[in-house]
């Protein structure tokens, strides 16, 4: 049986066993005795030694929500790890998955970490092995094991060190279940407990200085970074180099101390000697014309820098480096430039509305994030693979390829079915691997990705590049978390693409198609949606015949922006049909009897008017709805002030007054919603003028002049000021 124990109140739970028993720990006030996250140091500090781990990290349950906080670390700054510090227990990450699954979860590098958790590997894109294990005693689970590894470390762990994670994490449990046992339960602060930096020998003062006598004879300069980032030693050649007095050095990071080394590659070269153990090189202008090699070599304890002037911003100094990958050199390849591209991309897929929005989002981005020439993004319809979107290639090569059967061998299918990135750096590599009629161009360098969403492939992304392209690690896997993000933004996109055809085809149904012809009366409506997300709402209008020389016009709006309100809108508009052709008061009372009974927990606004175009009059009744507008003949415009009526669906006994006014040939009767006038910061008393004077202004004389009148209205609307409502707009000119 396994339990995950949650705090609620004062207690600590864990779920029923069995036998339908639950358990709880009283939860004391810590005392003298109470105990925190350092309890956990000297188990830590001893697996870091025993298992040489880069990085050591314990999460733990948060008292009061399912989310793991991380309590202690170890390897790297707090600073550095601030974006992981709270992981909810649902999200998929590897801490979060292990203590779900009580598993352990080993991620064996870059490219694993960007197919299994892309998010992750887009922050944080360097190469490092990574374990995560859940913290358990018996049936209780009370957090995660984190431990990281550099690049160099087997892709697979040894039986060994699987029994040292597994017995460090019964440890860990066996202390947190002690001292929950004890009253004192283990709590996350609100920042880690630091394990204290594992060096593998200490100096005495005689040996110190020696040492700094041996860093002053080294050509060049130097300087030592601790586990925080901040100079703890500086050579006087290095001072000299960087224009800096040792004393305005020693305690600060570089990048605050040198505001011309405040940019992004050096801080991402910093990140990345900490995270993957691994030199790292990257050059800087010290104004005005200095160029600086600088060499980061890590380890536990922090990280050496070799500083030397170089004479050219693609000469780098030599990197002294254990074997191994070649140093990863982060002013190459311009890799923190691509980052900020990709979290700029990250950040508007979220705002992304519909598939076309994410397509052009991701065509705009990365392009330029890549260094690509053609971008291709496929997915999965009807056992086809269909092209929604391109970007550098031609409308005819897109249609020699679009409609693909998923039984093809292509690359894009190939990508798609078996789930893996596939990298071309040649076209003689493609060559090989396909036949010349799969080919998808005359380019140099392909990348075919995947795009999965929770395990079910929905498409391909293809790259293309004008010149051969050596695709290396760290692209491979910062290009499969990049399809990651594109995946989730599509699979959201085409959700709403479906719910948005679902609303556009509701509302059309609910509302008239055309208005009816009416002898002597010429007319025109607008509706426009407000609502970004389902594109529905709750306004309408209505005209009704009733005889040769009478009819009925309505207008409403109902509470809310969603497929209830538009629902709603049809209940009301069918209560007005039943009823037109009773004074307008009647009107409006039995309508609101209906919305009553049916109790729809929403409210509605509704002019309703009768027009006699024999008598050249009209009657209205009004339910809190904005007045009308009137034109007369001589181009003088009121807004008409009716005696006001509770809004529809409130009080089952509320009266209306019906009041009748003259309107005779060439005037206009405007029914509008309060879509048209209402504005954040405009006193709606001056919107409704606003309106007025435009609708004065406006020539209602003319074949179809009312479409014209109804397009002014509403453009001066939009010029007035942004809408956030929909927007419902009726007029009404008898000839």
């Amino acid at each position: 049986m396994v339990r995950i124990w949650v705090r609620c109140g004062g207690r600590l739970f864990a779920p029923p066993d069995r036998s339908g028993a639950g358990e709880g720990v009283h939860e004391g006030v810590p005392g003298p005795g109470a105990v925190g996250p350092e309890a956990l140091e000297s188990v830590l500090i001893e697996v870091a030694r025993e298992s040489a781990t880069s990085v050591t990290a314990v999460y733990l349950l948060a008292p009061d929500e399912p989310v793991l906080q991380l309590a202690v670390l170890g390897g790297v700054p707090w600073e550095i790890s601030m974006p992981w510090a709270r992981v909810a227990l649902k999200a998929s990450s590897p801490v979060s998955d292990a203590v779900r699954g009580r598993r352990l979860v080993w991620v064996s590098g870059q490219e694993e970490m960007a197919r299994r958790y892309p998010r992750l590997a887009l922050v944080a894109p360097y190469r490092f092995t990574m374990a995560a294990a859940p913290i358990s005693a018996d049936s209780d689970t009370w957090g995660g094991l984190v431990l990281q590894w550099p690049a160099s470390h087997p892709a697979q762990p040894s039986p060994r060190e699987r029994e040292e994670i597994a017995d460090a994490c019964h440890r860990l449990g066996l202390i947190l279940r002690k001292a929950a046992d004890d009253g004192h339960p283990v709590r996350p602060a609100a920042e880690p407990v630091m394990l204290p930096p594992l060096r593998s020998r200490t100096a005495g003062p005689a040996e110190a200085q020696a040492a700094v006598d041996f860093a002053e004879r080294i050509p060049g300069g130097c300087c030592s970074l601790d586990v925080d980032g901040r100079i703890a030693f500086v050579s006087t050649k290095a001072a000299e180099l960087l224009g800096v007095d040792i004393p305005d050095l020693l305690g600060a990071k570089p990048w605050d101390a040198l505001r011309w080394l405040d940019d992004p590659t050096a801080e991402d070269s910093y990140r990345a000697a900490m995270l993957s153990r691994e030199p790292v090189s990257f050059i800087a202008l010290r104004p005005p014309d200095r160029w600086l090699s600088f060499s980061l070599v890590p380890d536990a304890s922090g990280i050496s820098v070799r500083i030397s002037p170089t004479h050219s911003p693609h000469a780098h100094a030599p990197v002294t480096a254990p074997p191994g990958p070649r140093p990863y050199s982060a002013a190459a390849t311009g890799r923190a430039n691509t980052l900020y591209h990709l979290m700029h991309l990250a950040a508007t897929l979220t705002e992304a509305v519909g598939v076309r929005d994410v397509v052009d989002q991701v065509a705009e981005q990365v392009l330029s994030a890549f260094g690509a020439a053609a971008l291709a993004l496929m997915t999965a319809e009807e056992g086809r693979l269909r092209v929604i979107g391109y970007r550098g290639y031609t409308a005819e090569v897109m249609e020699r390829f679009d409609a693909a059967p998923l039984t093809s061998d292509t690359p894009a299918v190939r990508a798609l079915a078996t789930g893996v990135p596939t990298f071309f750096a040649t076209s003689a590599e493609l060559k090989r691997a396909y036949p010349p009629a799969a080919l998808p161009d005359t380019r140099a360098a392909w990348a075919f990705l995947p795009l999965i969403t929770s395990g079910r492939p929905v498409g391909s992304l293809v790259l293309a590049y004008d010149q051969p392209h050596p695709f290396t690690p760290e692209e491979r896997a910062i290009l499969t978390s990049t399809a990651g993000l594109i995946t989730q933004a599509l699979d959201r996109a085409r959700l709403y693409d479906t719910k948005h055809q679902l609303a556009h085809n509701l509302q059309e149904g609910l509302l008239p198609h055309t208005l009816p012809h009416v002898a002597g009366l010429d007319v025109a409506a607008r509706y426009l949606p407000a609502t970004r997300g389902m594109d529905i709402g709750g306004d309408f209008y209505d005209l009704i015949r009733l005889g040769p020389t009478t009819a009925a016009a309505a207008i409403g709006d109902v509470q809310g922006h969603n497929v209830n309100a538009a629902a709603l809108m049809g209940q009301v508009r069918t209560a007005v049909h039943a009823t037109a052709g009773a004074a307008p008061d009647e009107v409006l009372a039995r309508t609101n009897r209906l919305l009553t009974d049916l109790d729809p927990d929403l409210f509605t606004s509704c002019l309703y008017v009768h027009l006699d175009l024999g008598a050249h009059t009209a009657c209205l009744a009004t339910a809190g709805h904005p007045p009308p507008l009137l034109r007369h003949p001589d181009g003088t415009t009121e807004p008409l002030r009716l005696p006001p009526g509770l809004l529809l669906g409130i009080d089952p006994d509320a009266g209306y007054a019906s009041t009748e006014i003259p309107l005779p040939p060439g005037s206009v009767l405007a029914l509008y919603t309060d879509g048209l006038v209402e504005a954040p910061g405009i006193d709606i008393d001056d919107a409704v003028g606003d309106l007025a004077r435009a609708l004065a202004r406006a020539d209602p004389a003319g074949p179809r002049a009312m479409n014209a009148v109804a397009d002014t209205l509403v453009q001066h609307a939009r010029r007035s000021a942004p809408r956030s409502d929909d927007i419902a707009l009726l007029l009404i000119h008898p000839a």
